[in-house]
Order: structure tokens, then C-alpha cells, then sequence
């Protein structure tokens, strides 16, 4: 009888271990961007458009993707906060400046493809945030005179 208590015991131990274990590798552990500092990359990079003369928005996206800030000079053009936005998820996503995706992704590359993907704006200004070596997010900025200058803006 106490060998039997024993082995149940034994058994309950052993399934109760296996559910903790299969729960902790079942649990992910990131770093996120702090809204503070979401805010002041976006400010550092509408400032250094402003320098440039250039009227333009900034957006940053965390690592899925999803907006926490968008800041739009007063005469920047209609268009410029979603293209910014659009920039920051498309540098989230592929986990790649957008400048590098329109490199490789020219019609006839293999990549060529990810043109076509919905929301992908495979243009220059979007660059990921990485702080430790692990992406955070990514900031995006539209309304300079051509993508070469928007990636400039975020450098």
C-alpha cells in the first residue's frame, strides 16, 4: 500500500514537472520599445528633417509592426503619415531596412515578389530599431525628395 502511494505520488510529481516545463518553453521572453522612447527617435528624426528643410512625417512601429507614434510636419503631404507608417511595418517585418528590400527585391530577383504583398512599401525610409542585438522596432519617414533622403533622415 505505501508503495503504491509512493508510485502515485511519484507519477504526479513527474506529470505536474512536465506541464511547468512544456509551459516555460511554451513562453517567450522580448524586449519592447518604451513609448518615451518611441517619441523621442520619432522627434530626433522630424528634427533633423526640419534641419534639412524638408516637410515630412515620422512614424514607429514595436517589432510586430504596430504604430505607437506618428508625427507629421504641418505642411507635410496628405499621404506622408501612412507611407511613413507603412515604411516602419515593411522594416519590422522583413526585419530589413527598406532601402535593402528595394535592393534585392528588383523585378526578375528572386524576391521581387514582396513588391505584391499587401501594406509593403518597398521604398527607402524605413529603418529597424535594435537595441542588444534584438529588433525593438522600426522608424519610418516620408516626404523628403526621394527615398535616398527619407533613409538619410532616420541615419
Amino acid at each position: 500500500m505505501i508503495l503504491r502511494f509512493l508510485m502515485g505520488a511519484l507519477a504526479a510529481y513527474c506529470v505536474l514537472h512536465s506541464v511547468q516545463t512544456r509551459a516555460q518553453e511554451s513562453l517567450v521572453s522580448y524586449k519592447s520599445l518604451a513609448p518615451g522612447i518611441a517619441l523621442e527617435l520619432a522627434q530626433a528624426a522630424l528634427a533633423n528633417c526640419q534641419q534639412r528643410g524638408y516637410q515630412a512625417a515620422v512614424a514607429v512601429v514595436d517589432r510586430f509592426g504596430v504604430v505607437q507614434v506618428v508625427l507629421r510636419d504641418r505642411y507635410a503631404g496628405p499621404h506622408t503619415p501612412t507611407t511613413a507608417s507603412g515604411k516602419a511595418w515593411t522594416a519590422a517585418t522583413f526585419r530589413s531596412s527598406t532601402s535593402n528590400l528595394f535592393a534585392i527585391s528588383q523585378p526578375g530577383m528572386m524576391q521581387a515578389g514582396i513588391r505584391n504583398l499587401p501594406g509593403a512599401i518597398i521604398i527607402g525610409g524605413g529603418l529597424v530599431v535594435e537595441s542588444g542585438g534584438s529588433l525593438v522596432g522600426a522608424i519610418g519617414v516620408s516626404g523628403a525628395p526621394g527615398g535616398d533622403a527619407d533613409s538619410g533622415d532616420v541615419d
